[in-house]
Parts: structure tokens; C-alpha cells; sequence
């Protein structure tokens, strides 16, 4: 059996303190990715179950899939959910949604719920695409940026680098971080030019100093967190090409759990991310719960 270092554990959870029969309103959220697929169930606004899997070949399959783990042994239906609502690249594959939302509007409402009112700017680092959205004080978005065509697939490109190295995707931040200086990035212009040269880094005498595994790792992600910056430096005023940003910063996505990233953007910013309530991956699912 071959081991996939590269994907996330597949988790869940359903409330033990919410009688859900007693709801009024109970609402579901579906983000159906590349890469991952969430679900979140809401009973009058409050969190009450929620689910993410591997998406897999078949988005129909993973939205229903991901739906049923959600509601797990809770003893509620797809017939108790008053309103099912889609987001996410598979949303069009979701049967029974009545809504079927733009990730910039379920990230931004998801944002919210999971660092409170005070976040301002959500940067949701995707398995396909970089988004940086500015939120109004009222919940609305004010303007947002998605990366372009070559940024593209960095977060997939993450899962290949961690089976190539034989590293889980849940360490493979964090021993990015290991090194005693950041290498330099490599190619910040393509994510396919930046997995060909981090691979060849992996050759004995690419460079005058050959690199060992950890600084390998660092100069990938290094470069994902760039590329994630150009898309930030998009909707952020600039001043003598420093890119500065609005207090209270959330990281949502995957990849927002991969130190090796966030912590390179922080840096590079100079800010400190806002600590969400529940796993980032869940801001679609959520968001799109709260819209159904």
C-alpha cells in the first residue's frame, strides 16, 4: 500500500450541547474543493456539526459523502436541513442545494464567524487559488483579489513535494522552519518553474552549498508565501513598495495551517494573524451554511 503523505486527516465533529430538534432553522454549507471537501450544519445560527474529507474524483459523490459524515450518529436527516447551500470549484455537483454561492462571499462570511467581528482582511490560501478579501464592518466584502494563472495549484503542489520527500503535509511546515536562515525563494514566477527548481535542489552539486531536506522545504514554501504576497499587495495600498495592511488579519484554507507559509507572511508583513475558533478549512462551508 502506498502511503499518501500528502493530504490532510480527514475530520469531524457534531456537538453534544445542541438539541437540534429543537432548532427552528437548521442550515447547511458545502465547499466542495480540489482538494478537500467541508460541510458545516447550522441550528439557529450556532455551529452544530461539521466534516471534511478528501475530495477525490467525483465531487457528487464527495458532497454527499462529506454531508453524511457531518451528521455522523446525531440522528438527523438530509430531510431536517431546511436549506442546503454550495460554494467551492464543485458546487454545481451538489445535489439538493438551493443556493449555489462565490467563495469570496461564503470566505468572507465564514471569516467572521471563526476570528469574531474585529478581522478585516481574510487571505484565503486555496488548493488552486490565492484570495485576499477586505471586509466592511458590517459583514460585506469591499473589495477582494484572486491570484492569477501562475499561481495556480500551489496547494496541490504542496501535497506532491510532501510525497516526494516523504513528509506529512502536517510537518512539512514546521520543518520548513527548522533552517537557520531562509534560503533564497525559488522562482517566484511560476509554481511549475518553483517545483522543477526546488526538486533539482535535491541533486548533489545543483548549488555551490548543497541544501539539506529542511532548507529544500523552506525555499518551496517560501515561494508560495510570495506569490501568496503579490495577490495580498493587490488590494493593500502601497507605499515605497512596502505593502501594508489593515489590523486584525485572518488566514483561512488548507494551506493556512501550514506554518511554513503563514508564519513567512507574517514576517514579510509584519503582523500577527488572528487565531481562529475552528479549523480555517471550514470558512466556505460555514459561510455558505450562514447564507443557505
Amino acid at each position: 500500500m502506498i502511503h499518501d503523505y500528502g493530504k490532510w486527516p480527514e475530520f469531524c465533529w457534531q456537538s453534544d450541547q445542541t438539541d437540534w430538534k429543537q432548532a427552528k432553522k437548521i442550515t447547511a454549507g458545502l465547499d466542495v474543493g480540489t482538494t478537500s471537501t467541508q460541510a458545516a450544519i447550522l441550528c439557529d445560527g450556532g455551529l452544530f456539526a461539521y466534516a471534511s474529507i478528501h475530495t477525490g474524483a467525483d465531487f457528487k459523490l464527495a458532497a454527499k459523502s462529506v454531508l453524511q459524515k457531518a451528521l455522523g450518529a446525531t440522528g438527523m436527516t438530509d430531510g431536517d436541513i431546511s436549506a442546503v447551500a454550495a460554494t467551492g470549484f464543485g458546487a454545481g455537483n451538489v445535489e439538493g442545494a438551493a443556493l449555489r454561492l462565490d467563495e469570496i462571499q461564503c470566505h468572507g462570511k465564514g471569516a467572521r464567524y471563526l476570528f469574531g467581528k474585529e478581522v478585516k482582511t481574510v487571505v484565503d490560501l486555496g488548493g488552486q487559488t490565492v484570495k485576499t478579501i477586505r471586509l466592511y464592518n458590517w459583514d460585506r466584502v469591499a473589495d477582494f483579489k484572486i491570484s492569477d494563472k501562475c499561481a495556480t495549484g500551489f496547494g496541490r503542489n504542496i501535497e506532491t513535494m510532501s510525497n516526494i520527500f516523504q513528509v506529512p503535509i502536517t510537518e512539512i511546515g514546521s520543518r520548513s522552519l527548522e533552517v537557520e536562515k531562509d534560503p533564497e525563494p525559488s522562482s517566484t514566477t511560476c509554481y511549475n518553474f518553483a517545483q522543477s527548481e526546488a526538486v533539482g535542489l535535491m541533486r548533489p552539486g545543483f548549488k555551490d552549498n548543497d541544501c539539506n531536506e529542511n532548507e529544500i522545504l523552506a525555499s518551496y514554501l517560501f515561494t508560495i508565501a510570495w506569490r501568496a504576497l503579490s495577490t495580498i499587495g493587490k488590494i493593500a495600498p502601497l507605499d515605497i513598495g512596502e505593502i501594508k495592511l489593515e489590523e486584525k488579519v485572518g488566514f483561512t484554507g488548507g494551506l493556512a495551517k501550514n506554518p511554513g507559509i503563514t508564519k513567512r507572511i507574517e514576517r514579510e508583513l509584519n503582523i500577527r494573524a488572528l487565531e481562529p475558533k475552528y479549523d480555517p478549512m471550514l470558512a466556505g462551508a460555514i459561510g455558505a451554511a450562514m447564507l443557505a
